[in-house]
């Protein structure tokens, strides 16, 4: 058993009822968010279950060794030669994107019945694909995200690392590097921010360049640069296009933007909250807002290192949520604005974000768009604030003590 890994929780007890099963399991998310080590955790868990290591298949696709592995019949050369008996096999793939043509191989060995497989892509095109079209209802996802803060905290803690008994002072280094998992790693900051940085140069390297052509690298970094630049902002095809036309001098198809948004969606770069509507019930098109994969993200591409409190408390609330199962929609009500609309086995929740509450005028905007919804579903408002405000039956949480807390809607 490996006792150096940090077992990310959420995700075991998502996986944990399929692990038997001849279902596909696929695990999602950003290149260094922690997949391959989720994959240790569970190959820990099964051998301390009593599976034989004989029965364990591990192939990481981009380290030394597998690297040169990239067809079907590659793949399968190198899995039937670790296959040594007719006993039931935990076959697990890092990677996969990096074989073409790989459902094949993975469906092959699915159909057999013999198999559990689990498999690992930094990017959203593995669905995309021919796994989504030929094994519709025979795989589950996992998406991952990088550390949110109460995982921050744990993590320090596993790894023996100092933690702060001053919980706001390891807020901020959070907020400020980021929850990628190897960034703890490293004590000098600057280091934090160049390793986040190659993370970056990775995904656009492996996961956008290699999988999507790029015909103008300059403006894609350009239209990239404005979405991280502008998470947490509503966000319309029609207002990019107005900036990129008229203020920076740059013309650009409506069908381009589009893609390349789209293209940092399937990298794992931003995620997309749509917008709905109270009042008639219905999802909103356009005026969606993104929301970063990792915070670390924005300031390692910045010099600018202040911090809008606004964007990134609902960054971080956003992904606390996904990771938890959460689904998110951004809500309008009338003219008013709800910062999140939750769902979860089909109980809804109410949330508004500030910085704090503390004078009258913010308490005021941010409590109106309670006011105006009119169902019982309950109601939190998060802050940073160490005064709590008891009002109108809504649940006014400090966000870092809410997440340190690892607490549930």
């Amino acid at each position: 058993m490996n006792n150096k890994i940090y077992i990310r929780q959420y995700y075991m007890d998502k996986i944990e009822g399929f692990i038997d099963s001849d279902l596909i399991k696929v695990i999602t998310g950003i290149r260094r968010c922690g997949k391959s080590c989720f994959l240790l955790s569970i190959i820990d868990r099964l051998i301390m279950q009593g599976v034989k290591e004989k029965d364990i298949i591990q192939i990481n696709l981009d380290k030394k060794g597998y690297k040169s592995i990239k067809t079907p019949e590659q793949l399968e050369k190198i899995i039937d030669e670790k296959i040594k008996d007719n006993d039931f096999k935990y076959l697990f793939i890092d990677e996969i994107q990096n074989v073409d043509g790989f459902e094949t191989v993975i469906n092959a060995y699915r159909e057999e019945g013999n198999f559990s497989v689990f498999i690992t892509g930094s990017n959203s095109y593995l669905l995309s694909g021919e796994l989504a079209t030929k094994l519709t209802g025979r795989y589950i996802e996992v998406e991952m995200f990088p550390l949110n803060f109460y995982e921050f905290l744990e993590m320090k803690k596993f790894r023996n690392l100092p933690v702060n008994e001053n919980k706001m002072e390891e807020f901020s280094e959070y907020i400020r590097y980021g929850g990628f998992p190897k960034t703890l790693e490293f004590i000098n900051n600057d280091d934090k921010d160049l390793y986040v940085k190659s993370v970056i140069e990775q995904i656009i390297d492996k996961d956008i360049v290699k999988h999507r052509k790029i015909r103008n690298k300059s403006v894609f970094d350009k239209i990239m640069n404005y979405i991280i630049n502008n998470f947490g902002a509503t966000t319309s095809l029609s207002n990019v296009l107005e900036y990129f036309n008229k203020e920076e001098g740059i013309p650009i198809k409506r069908e381009t933007l589009r893609t390349y948004i789209e293209i940092l969606e399937k990298a794992k770069i931003i995620y997309k909250c749509p917008r709905f509507d109270l009042r008639s019930k219905k999802a909103l098109r356009g005026d969606e807002k993104y929301y970063l994969a990792d915070l670390g993200i924005y300031f390692a591409r910045n010099t600018d290192t202040r911090i809008n409190y606004g964007p990134v408390l609902e960054n971080i609330i956003y992904t606390y949520l996904r990771a938890k199962g959460y689904q998110l929609s951004v809500g309008r009500i009338g003219t008013l604005e709800c910062d999140f609309i939750t769902r979860k086995n089909d109980i809804y929740q109410y949330i508004q974000v500030a910085m704090t509450i503390m004078d009258k005028v913010t308490e005021d905007r941010e409590y109106r768009p309670f006011a105006k919804i009119r169902d019982n579903y309950p109601k939190y408002l998060f802050t940073l604030d160490q005064l709590l405000q008891k009002r109108d039956g809504i649940h006014h949480c400090n966000l870092v003590q809410y997440i340190a807390e690892n607490k549930e809607l």
